[in-house]
C-alpha cells in the first residue's frame, strides 16, 4: 500500500482542531506522511506527529502542494478560490478534501457523508473524480439523524426548523457569545444577590446591556446571548437565505436523487455553544405505523441514537449538551401530528463539528488509503 503525503491547511481553526483531535485518537497519522501548511507562519513550529515535531509549509508554495498526494483543508473558501483551479490547471491530479462551500455544487465534485451515500462516493472515486468536499453541516446532521427514512425514501417534503450553534460560525464568534454572556451577567450580578430586587428591575438592567452600543458585537453584529438570529449567510432570492437553500440543493446531490425531495425551512442562530438542532416536520408519502417509522431510523448506521418521546428521555438525551463532543446523532420528538397520519414531526440533534465537518473528511481521507 502507497503511503501517502498529506498537506493539511487551517488545522488551527475550529474544524481543523477537531479533525486533528480525531485523527490523533484513531491513530490516523501512523499510515500517512503529514505536511502542515500555513497561510501566515510558513517555517515556524507545527504540531508534534508521532513525537516528532513538524515545520510549517507555506500553504501558498505550489511546488511543495504539487508534491502532495492529498490536501486536506479547513482553511475556508477564499483559499480554496486561490489555489484549488490553479493546481488543476498545472496539472496537480491529487485528492482535494475541503471542508468548505466553494466547490460543493460542482459537477467535479462529490459531497461527502459516507454513512448515508457510500455508494455515490465510491462511484464517483471509480470515475476518476478527486474532488471530495464536505457538506452542510447542518444538513449533514439531519441526514445523519434522519438517513433511514431518506434510505426507504417515504420523505415526500421535508420542513427544517433550524437551532444552530454559535461554533457554527466560528472560533471568533464562540468568543464573542461568551463575551456577551460575562458583560450581561455582570450587568445584573448586584440585583440577582439581592433578595429585594424585583424580576422587572433585573429584566430592564439585562436588555438595556443587550442594547447597548457598549455590547461586543463585532463579528455577528447584534447580541446573541440571551437572544436569537432567524437569518444565517446572504439572501439568494425571495427571502430566502444561502443557509435554507442548501437544505434541498446539498441533500439531493448527496442522496444522489433522480426525483429531488422537496426541502425548505428556516435556519436560526441560537446562543447555544455546540451541536446543531432541528425540528424538523415532514410529509410521508404514505401512511406508514410509527413503529415502523422507528425501525428505520434507528437502524439506518451505527452512530444514530433513537430517544423515546418521553420528557424525562428527551431532556436528558436529546440536546446539545449531552451529544457535544460525541459522534452520537440523536433523533428523539418523533410522533405523527394531528393534522394527519402522513404528516411526521422529529427533534434531531448532532455535533456539527464532528458529523457535519470534521468526521467526514477524516474518514474520506481512510477510503483514499484504503483503495490504494
Amino acid at each position: 500500500m502507497k503511503r501517502l503525503r498529506v498537506g493539511f491547511a487551517g488545522y488551527r481553526g475550529m474544524v481543523g482542531s477537531v479533525l486533528m483531535e480525531r485523527m490523533r485518537s484513531e491513530n490516523d497519522f501512523s499510515g500517512i506522511d503529514a505536511v502542515f501548511l500555513s497561510t501566515s507562519k510558513a517555517g515556524q513550529p507545527g504540531p508534534v506527529i508521532n513525537g516528532q515535531t513538524t515545520v510549517l509549509e507555506d500553504a501558498y508554495n505550489r511546488d511543495i502542494l504539487n508534491n502532495l498526494d492529498v490536501i486536506i483543508t479547513c482553511q475556508g473558501s477564499n483559499y480554496t478560490k486561490k489555489i484549488h483551479a490553479d493546481l488543476r490547471t498545472g496539472g496537480w491530479n491529487g485528492y482535494w478534501i475541503d471542508a468548505a462551500s466553494e466547490l460543493r455544487m460542482k459537477d467535479s465534485s462529490v459531497l461527502l457523508l459516507d454513512p448515508v451515500n457510500r455508494e455515490q462516493i465510491n462511484a464517483a472515486l471509480s470515475s476518476g473524480m478527486k474532488d471530495l468536499i464536505g457538506a452542510n453541516c447542518t444538513v449533514s446532521t439531519m441526514l445523519m439523524s434522519l438517513a433511514g427514512l431518506f434510505k426507504n425514501d417515504v420523505i415526500e417534503w421535508a420542513n427544517p426548523s433550524t437551532y444552530q450553534a454559535v461554533s457554527g460560525a466560528g472560533a471568533k464568534h464562540v468568543i464573542e457569545l461568551l463575551q456577551q454572556m460575562k458583560v450581561v451577567g455582570l450587568a445584573a450580578d448586584d440585583m440577582l444577590n439581592d433578595p429585594s430586587a424585583s424580576l422587572a428591575s433585573i429584566d430592564k438592567q439585562v436588555s438595556d446591556q443587550l442594547r447597548s452600543p457598549s455590547l461586543p458585537t463585532e463579528f455577528f453584529g447584534y447580541p446573541i446571548a440571551g437572544n436569537i438570529l432567524p437569518w444565517i449567510d446572504k439572501e439568494v432570492r425571495g427571502g430566502q437565505s444561502r443557509e435554507e437553500w442548501k437544505a434541498a440543493a446539498e441533500t439531493n446531490k448527496i442522496l444522489g436523487t433522480k426525483q429531488p425531495v422537496a426541502i425548505d425551512g428556516t435556519c436560526v442562530r441560537v446562543g447555544s455553544l455546540r451541536s446543531h438542532a432541528q425540528a424538523v416536520t415532514m410529509k410521508l408519502k404514505r401512511d406508514i405505523p410509527l413503529e415502523e417509522i422507528e425501525s428505520m431510523i434507528s437502524s439506518a448506521h451505527e452512530w444514530v441514537n433513537l430517544v423515546s418521546n418521553t420528557r424525562e428521555a428527551t431532556l436528558e438525551q436529546l440536546t446539545p449538551v449531552a451529544v457535544s463532543g460525541t459522534l452520537q446523532i440523536a433523533v428523539g420528538r418523533v410522533r405523527k401530528l394531528s393534522i394527519g397520519p402522513e404528516y411526521l414531526s422529529a427533534f434531531v440533534v448532532g455535533d456539527q463539528l464532528l458529523w457535519g465537518a470534521a468526521e467526514p473528511l477524516r474518514r474520506a481521507l481512510k477510503i483514499i488509503i484504503n483503495r490504494q
